[in-house]
Order: C-alpha cells, then structure tokens, then sequence
C-alpha cells in the first residue's frame, strides 16, 4: 500500500492497527483467551484447553509469517522491538520472563487480558496499568532532568554482561542455515508451525471448543496481519518508495517542515501486537496532552483492545465493575503490576507480544522469554497453593521446592510437602 504523503501512510497504518485491535479485543473477551488462565488451568487442573488455544495462535503466527517472508511481503530485519538483534539478551530474557510470569499471576493477568478486563468495568485493572505504564516509560526513557532511566540505574551493568554477541540474527533460520537463511526459515517455521497444529488438534477435547479454536485463530491472524499492514505501508516519494521508518530517517530532506513530524522513528518500523512497551507509551501520550507526535501503533493497539472489549462487554451485557476486596489483593496486584513493568520491559515483550508475536519470527530470544513466562507463573501457582493447602507448614521455600518437583524440574526425593 503507497501512499503519495507520509501522514496518509501513517493514518493508514494506525488505523490499521486500531481496527485489528478492535476486533481482537472484543473476540478474546468474548471466548476467555487468558495466557495466565492457559498457565493456571494446565498446572491447577490439566486442562489443556486455554493452552492449545495459546499454542494454536503461536503456529498461525509462525506459519502465516514464515510463508509472508518468504514470498517477500514481510520484512523482519528492522522490526521494533528489535526481535532479531544480533545481541541476544540471555538475562534480560531469561530474568525479565521469569519477573513477568510471577507478576501477571499475581496481578490476576497478562498486559493484554489487563486490557480486556479494563474494557470490561475492572477498576483493578485500571491500576495495574497505570503501574506497568509508569516502570515501562521510564525504564527506557530518562527521568525529568536526567540521562538515566531506571534500566540504566538498576539492571544495566549487571545484566547486560549476561548477552551473548552473535555473528548474525538471533532467529533460528539464520543461525542453522548460515549463507541460506531464507529457505532454512522457511523449513523450520513451516516444521514447527506444524508440529505445533498437529500437537493443538489431537485434542477431541480442543477441536469441539469452538471458543478456544476461535480466540486463538483470531489472536494468531491479528499478529499476523499487523505483520503484514507495518511492512507494506509506504510513500510513494517521486517515484522512490520508503517505508515509514525510512521516510523519517530522511525527514530534513523529504519534508518541508517537522510539522506532523512523530517523535521517534522506532515505533515506525515493522511491528506487531505487545502491550508492555505500548502502556508506557499510551501514558506518555495520555501524559502529554494527546500530542499526535507520540501516537504510536501501540498506543492505537492499546485503545482498540481496550474500546473492542468493551463494546463485547456491553452487547453480551457482561460489563461490571469491579474493585479490589481486601488488602491483600491491593498488595498482589501492586507486587505484580511492578514485576509485570520490569519484567515485560526487559524481556521486550509479554504472553503476546514474546511468546506470539516475537516467536513467530523464529527469534530464540523470544522462545526462552516464552519458557521463562511459563516457569515463572507456573511456579507461582505452585506456591501459592501449597501456602493455601499447608498455611505455616509451608514455609515459601518448602513451597517452591515441592513445585519444582511437581514441575519435574526436580528429583521426587527433593519433595518437601505431600502433593495434593
């Protein structure tokens, strides 16, 4: 899609964006895609369901973007956040996942299903985003009046020695397939996308869930259409074509004044759906007068998750509102609204934005935030369960030692509580 100025390219891409996002909104409220509930039923209960749905939107992702590269409609070399940087944050990743899954079980959901609950009269919700926005700006801006933001004031000098500088892209294709990247992502995207839709439909039990096949079929094709609008929106400049991102790195000579100029150039490159980064963003925005230089593709995601569930809330008459009910769970919700922030923002992504979003582009950064979302909340609701069961038998230590046990991750003889 060319446009002859850059704000119709940019007009067209928000909203885009804004659309996708409606329809996403309103369709996970609608059929209860929960990455956290995923998490939560599988460990509590063995169901499986919420998790296939889970995985199901992983392998649409990871097909439909491996065919779109292929054929060259799809560009993931510049992509914001950067996925498949040469730098592979193992820390960050790894560390980030771990504080993001503990935080979203503890704040009762992930960035998105935050939203969701938001557009469907949770209050709680509304303050756990202000929370995660708040850590999520400033840990990549500076504060007022300064160079430093809090990733350079608390985690920089000791986490960022834990990355591993590789000779090419991070991303499986081109770490296997050296000089021929393209088709070695072509075979493993279609491999494991694959292998992941034949592990979803073995289910007798998924395949008559119409909601999970939906809620995952539809969070699947919005990352993937948001793939697809960010790589083909472009200028048509006298002839010469530029993408958004280009066109702004050549702003002095393409346009006649900064009028309507954005304030960053990043948020113009390819992207798809995150929602950590975006709040922080969204709060900049909302923080500064709703200034049309910093709207951004996440701030226009954020509004349209929010506004699609909430118009599904009111047509289903589903809409309450809701407040905290004790001071434990204001407590839970702070606690987690704090490691979601810093931990989202450290890994560049959440239960969306790393484990669909970034996977889908074969980045092996993304595959360990995803595993270390996974741990991090499932462990969670190991403790928390065996503090509930034992109350002051179970130390917090006794408790995690039985849920690694009970995770497989440790020998049966490590158990320190009877499994319930």
């Amino acid at each position: 899609m060319q446009f002859e100025s850059f704000f119709e390219a940019q007009s067209a891409m928000l909203w885009g964006a804004f659309v996708i996002a409606l329809v996403m909104g309103a369709l996970v409220n609608k059929t209860n895609f929960c990455t956290m509930g995923a998490v939560s039923d599988l460990v509590n209960m063995g169901d499986t369901g919420r998790m296939r749905a889970w995985l199901f939107a992983i392998a649409i992702a990871v097909i439909g973007v491996t065919l779109l590269e292929y054929l060259g409609a799809v560009e993931l070399g510049s992509t914001f956040p950067p996925y498949r940087g040469s730098n592979l944050v193992l820390g960050e990743n790894i560390i980030g996942g771990l504080l993001f899954g503990i935080g979203m079980t503890l704040a009762s959901g992930c960035g998105n299903k935050c939203l969701i609950r938001i557009g469907g009269g949770n209050l709680k919700s509304i303050f756990v985003f202000a929370i995660i926005a708040a850590i999520a700006y400033f840990m990549i801006n500076p504060f007022p009046g300064s160079d430093k933001t809090l990733f350079s004031t608390l985690f920089f000098d000791w986490i960022r020695p834990m990355s591993l500088d590789l000779s090419t892209s991070q991303d499986l294709g081109a770490i296997v397939g050296g000089e021929e990247p393209g088709t070695m992502r072509l075979v493993l995207g279609l491999v494991l996308g694959l292998v992941i839709l034949a592990f979803v439909f073995k289910s007798a039990e998924f395949r008559g869930s119409f909601d999970n096949i939906l809620g995952g079929l539809v969070v699947g094709l919005a990352v993937l259409a948001a793939w697809y609008l960010t790589s083909v929106v472009g200028i048509d400049a006298d002839g010469e074509m530029y993408s958004l991102s280009g066109y702004y790195e050549e702003w002095d000579m393409m346009a006649d004044s900064d009028e309507g100029k954005p304030a960053a150039g990043a948020p113009l490159s390819t992207q798809s759906y995150t929602f950590i980064n975006p709040m922080g963003q969204t709060g900049a925005y909302l923080a500064g007068g709703l200034d049309a230089a910093l709207l951004t593709f996440g701030v226009v995601a954020v509004f349209g998750v929010v506004l699609g569930s909430l118009l599904w809330s009111l047509v289903s008459r589903s809409f309450r509102i809701e407040w905290f009910n004790s001071t434990s769970d204001v407590l839970n919700h702070v606690i987690g609204a704090i490691l979601m922030g810093f931990g989202g923002t450290l890994a560049m992504g959440c239960t969306i934005g790393q484990a669909i979003t970034g996977v889908s582009t074969l980045a092996v950064g993304s595959i360990l935030t995803f595993g270390a979302i996974f741990l991090g909340s499932a462990l969670t609701m190991k403790v928390q369960y065996y503090k509930m069961v034992y109350e002051e038998e179970a130390t917090f230590a006794k408790a995690l030692l039985t849920g690694l046990v009970d995770l497989k991750l440790l020998p049966e003889s490590l158990r320190k509580l009877d499994a319930i």
